[in-house]
């Protein structure tokens, strides 16, 4: 028996479950609760990542005298924050995990509804009048853009700008406390990557319109509860 087997039949179960409540778009549901599932086990390292931060805050009186000793060499600069934060065992990198960690389970999402052993049932689920395993350009070939599947993909475009907007507030009220609030600007490409990290959000506009519609609903879940994790550990 494969892995998209076993998935395949996890979704099933879950959908029958959720079948009273959620009646034909219950699979979509039982996708919903998974990717919630997923995230509470990833959860121990988000708070991991947000006390590492923290860390990394608290090291900014020493980065000040590294900086001050060593502002003319900025290579030699970045090795010795590094090395600070290595001696102080801080990881600049354990930010990365939780989303690192959740790609399998988008994959095995995103292939599953792609046909990669689902059954024909399955594919067929929908989200309201949405199918779950067609993709954006499905429910503009089919009623267009305010078209029953082109109205689902209209909520799921608004929810998803919503929290990207939100995400990049925040990173916008982050900036203005003064670059020293994460502690990562003398680390190789980290900073730069951080500050990007919201703007990204937006890109989910991007793959919730071309992969299938159970793929893009892992996204969104996801998506939105790192926006209202990082609210709640981030205060």
């Amino acid at each position: 028996m494969s892995v998209f087997t076993v998935f395949a039949h996890l979704v099933e179960r879950l959908a029958d479950l959720l079948a009273p409540l959620f009646h034909g778009s219950a699979t979509a549901a039982a996708i919903v609760v998974f990717t919630a599932l997923v995230r509470l086990l990833v959860h121990p390292l988000s708070r991991a990542a947000a006390r590492g931060q923290r860390a990394r805050a608290a090291l900014q009186p020493k980065i000040a005298a590294l900086r001050e000793k060593h502002g003319k060499d900025p290579q030699r600069l970045r090795q010795a924050v590094l090395e600070l934060h290595a001696e102080e065992q801080v990881s600049p990198l354990s930010g990365l995990l939780p989303g690192l960690l959740q790609l399998p389970a988008f994959f095995l999402l995103y292939r599953l509804f792609s046909g990669g052993g689902a059954s024909d049932g399955l594919l067929a689920h929908r989200l309201l009048s949405a199918p779950l395993g067609g993709r954006w350009a499905d429910a503009l070939g089919d009623g267009g853009v305010f078209g029953p599947a082109g109205l689902v993909y209209l909520g799921i475009f608004a929810l998803v700008a919503a929290v990207a907007a939100v995400n990049v507030r925040r990173a916008k009220r982050t900036t203005a406390t003064g670059p020293a609030a994460t502690g990562d600007e003398q680390l190789p490409g980290l900073g730069a990557v951080n500050r990007a990290m919201p703007f990204l959000s937006f890109l989910t506009l991007v793959t919730v319109a071309v992969v299938p519609l159970a793929a893009a609903l892992y996204v969104v879940t996801s998506t939105t509860w790192s926006a209202l994790e990082r609210a709640a550990l981030y205060r």
